[in-house]
């Protein structure tokens, strides 16, 4: 078996290997082969691959180099210093690893720096071209893309037709000045653009980077102009850079003539940087243009220049991303789902991933021929992604990062709930039991119903929806749930997610009779279960649903014919539920996901153990319920039916057959006066 460095190692080869190829096709021909939310999703686990294993670290990886090779038809640029990429961070946890480092970093080369010495310079991130200006006295003298962060492209004639790129700059501007800044299109413009476009029935561009992209690399300056791009500048790069703070570098650029940014801001502290980032997550479709997160700068330039650079990115800056909506993770099993219907559907349970703001374990896959029109295989590493308020859906497969040990997915023959023999209709697979669907709904109704789990908010519509998106396959699921596998379906919100989740997990623990009843074994009522709970307690004690399991399995069929009130039926019902392998998996699934078993008070007042209750008809002034419950807490016991085992059946007005049959046993029957005189007794 491999170590898992190794495992580590290759899958680092493998990364590096598929990110070379599209950010080749993305930075050098303009060409936009893999979604750029799924490559940063693939470029942070191979920096957190390479982190946790740096001996793997090599020049050529993909996190060691900021892009591609200049465009021939430009000629050649070199920076005055590279033009670096960053490192991206996608959550909370991020931001503080990417502190500690930085923090660390410093303390090794500075005295006295803590966190509370650093503040943060926060700026939204565009996405756009990044663009380096050089001036001399005053004046623009050239204009390059970054190209492979060394050696760019001569782009000066096309960037003098933007706008907002002064050619002459204003105020106390140094002699030499070198800026740099991002190209881009509003939404208005990209619109407009892609209208002429469709109108002239020319291909219409994909996303307002890549017309940018194109448009910047014009041969004619004309077509340049023709397009109204933008420009923000958000940095300095010459070589002297006198401004202690990275913030009042933007101050400087202003007075020189520059556009930057209006919403940037200084952040005292993290926790400032994670309110700022989450305003602008929620607020980003209010900007005319588009961001896909914020840049965070270590505001203190000083503290900037000594951090420098780790692989080809500033430790003293990242990028810190809006959850993307579309990302990789693995598929960790495939489960097959039975709705209301009787149609079984396929559902990928995957590895935890982020995707708009929220974490999602599963996605749809609809039916098993897209199954095979994606090649998908369990373990496999997809694409996923999520438009609107639907579930997930995997868009692709990547078999380059196959390791060999994923599984093939195996179309069933028979159902996963009742084992009935399963029919193909169109693209979908049926239960032939046309009960299936509905039985199986209604189990899992109960499961969640007050005398069992009593998990408030599950109605039926709720348990519907969840059977129908496959985010359910058996009751266990439901413990398995998370809050971003609800948000994301339509008409609920995060608040609504949370508070199911939360409800849920209160319920995971839960008494053993209620446990049992809630298993839905035929014949046993809320009664019955109490009384087998007991019978289960005298075989040893159980804290999880494996527990019961062992216990169950060491029940005898002559113990159980003792039982008051436990006929052939019900015996024969208990001792096949446990027979069951189907059973023994569940209450494994239910002991993974948490649930355990606690026990009742001890009752205080035991002069009715040993003593076995039966009640038929109606007793005045006393409902059943609570005669029911003044036995129990007396220590007795309950049942729903007559056997010779009974010590008394206690008769009201209008009995039923029950009356008869305890007649026919001899067993004592008596009043509800007879029945309050033996409680006070």
């Amino acid at each position: 078996m491999m170590s898992e460095k190794k495992i580590a190692q290759e899958r680092i080869e493998k990364l590096k290997k598929l990110i070379d190829e599209h950010r080749y096709a993305y930075h050098v021909e303009d060409k936009e082969t893999f979604d750029a939310e799924a490559l940063d999703s693939l470029k942070k686990e191979l920096f957190d691959l390479e982190q946790a294993y740096p001996e793997f670290v090599t020049p050529d990886s993909p996190t060691q180099r900021v892009g591609g090779l200049p465009l021939k038809e430009f000629s050649k640029v070199r920076h005055i210093s590279r033009m670096n990429s960053l490192n991206d961070a996608f959550s909370e946890k991020d931001m503080h690893n990417w502190v500690d480092r930085v923090v660390k970093y410093l303390k090794s080369q500075t005295e006295r720096v803590s966190e509370q010495d650093i503040s943060f310079y926060c700026d939204l991130k565009m996405d756009g071209l990044a663009i380096e200006l050089e001036y001399e006295k005053g004046l623009l003298i050239r204009a390059s893309t970054r190209g492979n962060g060394e050696t760019g492209e001569d782009i000066t004639q096309n960037i003098k037709t933007i706008d907002a790129v002064p050619l002459k700059l204003r105020g106390d501007a140094p002699e030499k000045l070198v800026v740099r800044g991002e190209a881009f299109l509003t939404h208005e413009e990209f619109k407009r653009i892609n209208a002429q476009q469709k109108k002239g029935g020319e291909k219409e561009y994909a996303n307002p980077r890549n017309l940018v992209a194109g448009s910047i690399r014009q041969l004619d300056p004309k077509i340049t102009a023709a397009r109204k791009i933008d420009f923000f500048t958000w940095g300095i790069a010459s070589p002297q850079n006198f401004y202690k703070k990275h913030s009042d570098e933007f101050k400087a650029l202003s007075r020189f003539g520059f556009k930057t940014n209006s919403n940037g801001k200084i952040c005292k502290t993290l926790e400032d940087v994670e309110t700022f980032q989450g305003i602008w997550e929620k607020q980003r479709k209010t900007l005319p243009y588009d961001i896909d997160g914020v840049v965070v700068f270590i505001d203190d330039n000083v503290f900037f220049r000594i951090a420098g650079v780790v692989g080809k990115a500033p430790r003293g800056a990242i990028a810190y991303k809006f959850s993307p909506k579309t990302a990789t993770t693995r598929v960790q099993e495939v489960k097959i789902q039975v709705g209301r219907t009787g149609i079984l559907t396929p559902v990928a349970v995957l590895a935890p991933v982020e995707l708009s703001g929220v974490t999602i374990t599963h996605a749809t896959l609809h039916n098993f021929d897209e199954i095979g029109r994606l090649g998908l295989k369990a373990g496999d590493t997809v694409i996923v992604s999520r438009a609107g308020d639907v579930i997930p859906k995997i868009d692709a497969v990547l078999k380059d990062l196959r390791s060999g040990k994923e599984k093939t997915i195996l179309v069933p023959k028979i159902c996963p709930v009742d084992h009935s023999p399963v029919v193909q209709e169109g693209v979908y697979l049926r239960c032939t039991n046309k009960l299936c669907g509905a039985q199986h709904q209604r189990q899992l109704r109960h499961f969640v119903s007050k005398g069992a789990f009593n998990i408030e908010g599950l109605g039926v519509k709720i348990i519907n929806r969840f059977l129908d998106e496959g985010l359910i396959v058996d009751a266990a699921d439901i413990f398995l749930l998370q809050e971003g596998d609800i948000s994301v379906l339509e008409r609920f919100g995060e608040k609504s997610a949370h508070n199911i989740i939360e409800e849920i997990r209160q319920k995971k623990h839960i008494v053993l009779d209620k446990f049992l009843y809630a298993l839905g074994i035929l014949h046993i009522g809320e009664e019955n279960a109490r009384v087998l709970a007991d019978m289960l307690a005298q075989l040893g004690a159980m804290h999880t649903p494996d527990d019961i399991y062992e216990r169950g399995r060491l029940l005898k069929k002559e113990t159980l014919e003792e039982v008051a009130g436990f006929g052939e039926k019900i015996i024969e019902s208990i001792m096949d539920w446990f027979l069951q392998k189907n059973n023994k998996e569940l209450l494994h699934k239910l002991t993974k996901a948490g649930v355990t078993i606690g026990t009742e008070k001890k009752q205080t007042h035991m002069r009715l153990q040993g003593k076995t209750f039966c009640f038929t008809g109606e007793l005045e002034g006393l409902s059943r319920e609570h005669a029911k419950e003044m036995v129990r807490s007396a220590g007795g016991h309950v049942v729903e039916s007559v056997s010779k085992n009974l010590s008394y059946v206690v008769a009201g007005a209008d009995p039923g057959s029950k009356l008869q049959k305890a007649q026919n046993l001899g067993i004592a029957i008596i009043d509800k006066k007879q029945f309050l005189k033996i409680l006070e007794a």
